[in-house]
């Protein structure tokens, strides 16, 4: 659970940190069409084996990603979905992640974790310098009997530093006593502390990792749904300053996937996701989260027991 705990830290740095240049602020993502694919492969590091990804937008309206990475030489599986739901405060955007992802090891006596994400905020809007924080918490439920609760929490007007989490490792079955304690920045430098010791000692530093090689195939290889192949004219345009240009080749997607949906409408035909299908009472989302509520009651609070699974 302590290794998993890292990578899934290390995670939250590359999504929403170091993902930004340095010197630059957030930039509005385009928003994904029904349907809409994004597929790459991280390269060996260390003896880690490539890692392939696919995702897929298999719902629109409200907006659900699902997504599957794998691992063969570690017998890695991850297949999870997210969803959002915004609300806004009275200086920022906040978003509520919704959906839940299972990992599986295969190579590991199949031992499984389940895991939530943390809420984002946008703060800076007002000013244009915008920037993520993260919020709330998030847990970590392993089939072995251990969890883990996240608590995030950002620099105050006067105290408190940007980027801190605070998890606690525990035993499904007794919530009070805690097995580690790990503590700091989640896109910087954090320790860990056992139960009952007033000695920490380096847990992880995100800076020294070293980021995976990524693969992208080249346009004229890629599908006609693929994130790259859909928006080339319209990145094209923005990397040259073009937004009228870029205007145009957004709202020609936008028709199109309007004509389409009222195609369907016509024809009384429902739209299905290529790679992905709904599985509302998900076997091991359901033992996991039971496992997981039996501890901690009401302060886990799951939309759905359900994924949208991968294809095998």
């Amino acid at each position: 659970m302590v290794s998993f705990v890292k990578w899934f830290i290390s995670s939250l740095n590359a999504s929403y940190s170091r993902r930004v240049p340095k010197g630059e602020w957030e930039k509005k993502p385009y928003n994904p069409v029904l349907g809409e694919q994004y597929k790459m492969c991280w390269g060996d590091v260390q003896g880690s084996g490539e890692t392939s990804v696919l995702c897929e937008q298999v719902s629109h309206h409200p907006p659900v990603t699902g997504f599957h990475i794998r691992n063969d030489k570690h017998g890695l599986t991850l297949n999870g979905h997210t969803g959002q739901k915004t609300r806004f405060s009275s200086t920022s955007l906040i978003c509520d992640q919704v959906g839940q992802s299972v990992v599986n090891l295969d190579n590991r006596d199949h031992e499984k974790y389940m895991f939530s994400c943390p809420s984002i905020t946008v703060n800076g809007i007002w000013y244009a310098a915008p920037y993520v924080e993260l919020t709330g918490t998030s847990y970590i439920q392993c089939s072995s009997g251990l969890y883990c609760s996240i608590e995030y929490s950002s620099r105050g007007w006067i105290s408190g530093e940007r980027n801190h989490f605070k998890c606690y490792l525990r035993r499904n079955g007794n919530a009070k006593e805690y097995i580690y304690k790990m503590e700091g920045q989640w896109s910087g430098k954090s320790t860990i502390t056992p139960y009952g010791s007033k000695t920490s000692s380096p847990f992880l530093d995100v800076t020294q990792l070293t980021p995976a090689p990524m693969t992208v195939k080249e346009l004229d290889e890629q599908d006609e749904m693929e994130s790259r192949k859909i928006w080339q004219k319209v990145s094209e345009a923005i990397r040259a300053n073009d937004t009228q240009t870029a205007g145009a080749e957004k709202t020609k997607i936008e028709n199109k996937q309007r004509q389409e949906r009222a195609d369907r409408v016509e024809a009384g035909e429902e739209w299905k996701p290529k790679y992905f299908d709904w599985v509302e009472e998900e076997p091991t989302v359901v033992t996991l989260q039971r496992m997981l509520t039996s501890t901690v009651k009401s302060k886990y609070a799951a939309a759905t027991t359900g994924n949208w699974v991968y294809k095998a």
